[in-house]
């Protein structure tokens, strides 16, 4: 029954007219950034963090979370018709979907995407619904100690999710750390690392790093490749709607996909990547005989991953609301966003903030809806902004990075330091570093060395009150197996073998 009435204050909430227009906003924006290669959830939210000083929390909450679900719908448009996926998790959506473009069956292709990510979206927020409650009841159990061993979790969840090498992997999140620590020390009150610049005495913003690594990052990245004529599939888009036989191949794959999604996208570094990939290995090894082969435009190449992808970008949003961790890039952005609005990420937003939490979550069925109505009759649109010259698109997202670094303090050395980030984000492109765990080390470290300090002074020094409390432990042992596991040979080899195909 608490449910039921939860669920009706998110509705009355979410379905107010300026709701309304940022879930569309953000929806519609997600799929365009999505549409969009080289152009991801993560940049363009880090260049909309200035802009929501000037919002309430819930509308400006909605929108970047329609960003960035609907940049998973986005992704696929591209994989489909270009093969250039416009999103990191429609990377094996590519595989079988281009091929059904090449076959003249992009319709059928896009359908199969739209529709299974509407399904998986769908139950996505049941699951958040369901599980939310329960898991913030356990949260107000967790002590400092508590707090501290489930960031080390998460942190070597995120080392061991990353793509490509797991030394890179540790390097960035020691980076992102040693980055948090640049701050006033909290007790003594002294600087610290900031020689002497003022500006860094309070740490460098969040809004800042996310900007340069990722978005100015991208774009020099993007215009360091050589331009290629790729084909567009436009004329082949036609008779949207998937054949009986498409519908009867794809549904199984369909709810395979979106019960992966759910679990995996709760994980730490998991969510619409991980998901993604899982699913469509795990649809290689359960269709033993498809009507046609993997890799040659499989129907369920494209419906499994794409349900996954969906059903783990709202599942993400779990660890975020309940625990104030974020499982990944995006929701640590999302945790920015709520601090930027004087909201403590964690367990108390659920009674403190009702009407956020649940206007949220009863946007995100709204934005799936939207979604689906943006992304199947508009096709023809989307492929029209495919043509549009990358050298006309960067120089108005630089333009927009600038301006956001600058309103942050009216200050250039924000901008400055974007400049030095944006750099640095380039050099992460070009030695194959993943930046995502560098923002996890960032937000996590001075959030880590507060519960750290918090429990050694409550236990008076005792470094056994981390494994004496039973959760404390628990989430220790499991961290300490996780990286066991990652260690043993044949895991590694697998780990190893499946980033060379996503490669």
């Amino acid at each position: 029954m608490d449910l039921l009435n939860n669920l009706a204050l998110g509705f009355s909430t979410a379905l107010t007219l300026t709701n309304l227009a940022y879930a569309f906003g953000g929806a519609l924006l997600g799929t365009l950034i999505g549409v969009l290669p080289g152009l991801g959830p993560v940049a363009t939210i880090a260049m909309l963090l200035p802009s929501i000083y000037a919002l309430d929390a819930t509308p400006a909450l909605i929108m970047l979370a329609g960003i960035y679900y609907g940049a998973q719908y986005g992704g696929s448009t591209t994989a489909i018709l270009i093969n250039v996926p416009g999103e990191s998790s429609s990377v094996v959506t590519a595989i079988d979907g281009y091929q059904m473009a090449r076959k003249g069956r992009a319709g059928a292709a896009l359908a199969a995407a739209g529709l299974g990510s509407f399904f998986a979206g769908c139950v996505g927020t049941i699951v958040i619904a369901a599980f939310a409650p329960p898991l913030t009841e356990l949260a107000f159990k967790f002590g400092p100690a508590e707090y501290f061993s489930l960031m080390v979790l998460g942190l070597i969840g995120a080392v061991v999710l990353a793509s490509g090498s797991l030394l890179k992997a540790i390097a960035m999140i020691v980076l992102g750390l040693l980055l948090g620590q640049i701050n006033t020390d909290v007790i003594s009150g002294a600087p610290r690392y900031s020689f002497d610049i003022p500006e860094l005495t309070d740490g460098i913003n969040f809004v800042v790093i996310a900007m340069g690594v990722f978005g100015f990052g991208e774009i020099i990245a993007n215009l360091g490749k050589p331009a290629e004529h790729r084909e567009v599939f436009t004329k082949h888009v036609k008779g949207l709607w998937p054949t009986k036989q498409d519908f009867h191949d794809a549904w199984p794959s369909v709810l395979r996909g979106t019960t992966l999604g759910s679990i995996l996208g709760v994980l730490p570094g998991g969510g619409a990547l991980l998901s993604s990939f899982a699913a469509y290995t795990l649809e290689k090894k359960i269709v033993k005989n498809p009507s046609v082969p993997f890799g040659q435009g499989a129907i369920q190449g494209v419906a499994g991953p794409e349900a996954a992808n969906n059903a783990g970008a709202q599942t993400s949003f779990i660890p975020m609301l309940t625990l104030g961790i974020p499982p990944n890039a995006v929701m640590a952005l999302m945790v920015g966003a709520m601090t930027i609005k004087g909201i403590q990420p964690g367990p108390q937003v659920m009674t403190s903030n009702p009407e956020l939490f649940w206007g949220l979550i009863a946007s995100m069925w709204i934005g799936n809806l939207m979604l689906v109505i943006l992304n199947l009759p508009l096709i023809g649109i989307w492929i029209k902004l495919l043509t549009v010259p990358y050298r006309f698109l960067f120089p108005a997202i630089v333009t927009f990075c600038c301006i956001g670094s600058y309103t942050l303090n009216n200050n250039s050395f924000d901008v400055y330091m974007t400049a030095i980030f944006a750099v640095i984000g380039y050099l992460f492109y070009k030695l194959s570093c993943e930046p995502a765990p560098l923002l996890l080390g960032f937000i996590l470290g001075p959030m880590m060395e507060e519960n750290l300090r918090r429990a050694l002074l409550l236990s008076r020094g005792d470094w056994t009150t981390f494994m004496t409390r039973p959760l404390s432990a628990g989430l220790l042992i499991a961290a300490a197996l996780m990286v066991v596991v990652v260690m043993l040979p044949s895991i590694k080899n697998k780990r190893e073998e499946a980033f060379k195909e996503e490669d």
